[in-house]
């Protein structure tokens, strides 16, 4: 019966699989391969209401083309070759499945999105301008019309550029990228005090919410930057508690812009929400018990980072060290704080403790984004 099921009803049943169980699932019959892989109703939305996200942690230093995932079903994790990929990358943004990223060795943006499941690598267009150390931000529009991913939106903002007689400038304009057109283009001007801040002072980590992509800078005292994405106005914010924060980044939050951070003295770390008349207020606390342990013994949140997306947030500082994580419980919105144990080890092989940048994704094994336009 099973092998008869009509690819639309059978996809949809596919969508409430974890992605582990996808996998067995593919290798079943050559029927059941092709819907998981390439049936359109298989897609990252359907996979975003389902389950959980799944972390990514990718080594900061040449520890070779690999990464590691913690699957919160079995809370388990796997190690992931990425040697299919040309160089070493290291992550941007995430794009419901995919990773964007750019060169490890390299200060020139060159932008590229990988699917670490399904071993896919593909670089994005060149942008119009050559830039060096811009930032980053995605805006995720909806449904893609001709692929199981998602229709997006990447803006490139200030950077530096080469000048005449070997000088270097910095670059007062914002570009777009398309994933319907595959284009780049100009969005337009902006101003040089902004362009020379996201350059010097700002990673490229953002924070799309009600129509303005943030960024904050990486110097205390912290502020924010954001740009309206319509009318391409730019405007800056004050951090709450930005001189006593030893870490702070920001988060989206039912739609609206969070502030995440760890106090100095023997604070705790919070979460803040921006409310409509933009005054900032405590949302949460993390309780003590998961504080002591994500510091482990330290005085200091100042080698705290944080991974977010899908409504969680993820503190954690290196692979073995733990996480601890705060995302939504039932139907109702409800968020609780959980402990993850660090990847020490994997079906009994030890595990070396690396330094890492952190991403969540929703594991997806379809392969259409990547055809070739």
């Amino acid at each position: 019966m099973w092998s008869h099921l009509p690819l639309d009803l059978l996809a949809n049943i596919f969508s409430f699989l974890p992605p582990d169980s996808l996998a067995r699932a593919r290798a079943a019959c050559r029927y059941w391969l092709t819907c998981a892989t390439s049936y359109p109703l298989s897609t990252a939305a359907s996979m975003v209401r389902h389950h959980q996200a799944w972390f990514v942690a990718l080594p900061t230093r040449s520890h070779g083309l690999r990464c590691y995932l913690h699957n919160p079903n079995a809370d388990r994790w796997h190690e992931l070759s990425l040697q299919f990929q040309p160089e070493p990358t290291r992550p941007v943004a995430t794009i419901g499945s995919l990773i964007l990223s750019r060169p490890a060795d390299s200060t020139a943006l060159r932008l590229a999105i990988c699917n670490p499941l399904t071993k896919e690598f593909r670089y994005l267009p060149q942008l119009e301008i050559a830039r060096t150390n811009p930032a980053v931000g995605v805006v995720i529009l909806g449904p893609a019309q001709h692929s199981p991913f998602l229709h997006f939106r990447v803006y490139v903002a200030g950077g530096m550029s080469a000048a005449p007689r070997g000088a270097a400038t910095y670059v007062p304009t914002v570009e777009v990228y398309d994933s319907e057109d595959d284009a780049w283009r100009i969005a337009g001007p902006m101003p040089v005090e902004f362009a020379v801040r996201l350059t010097v002072w700002t990673p490229n980590e953002s924070v799309y919410s009600e129509g303005v992509l943030y960024w904050m800078t990486s110097a205390r005292a912290y502020s924010i930057m954001g740009f309206e994405i319509k009318s391409n106005k730019w405007q800056e914010l004050s951090v709450h508690m930005a001189d006593k924060l030893e870490f702070a980044a920001l988060a989206q939050l039912d739609g609206r812009l969070a502030l995440v951070g760890g106090r100095s003295g023997g604070g705790g770390a919070c979460v803040w929400e921006l409310d409509e008349r933009h005054v900032w207020s405590l949302k949460e606390k993390m309780p003590a018990e998961l504080g002591r342990r994500m510091l482990g013994g330290r005085a200091s949140w100042a080698a705290t980072k944080c991974a977010r997306g899908d409504g969680a947030v993820c503190l954690y500082r290196d692979l073995g060290s733990g996480m601890a994580v705060w995302r939504e419980v039932g139907e109702r919105g409800r968020r609780e704080w959980f402990w993850v144990e660090g990847c020490c080890s994997i079906k009994g092989k030890q595990v070396q403790n690396l330094p890492v940048k952190g991403v969540l994704i929703h594991p997806n094994l379809a392969r259409a984004f990547f055809k070739q336009r």
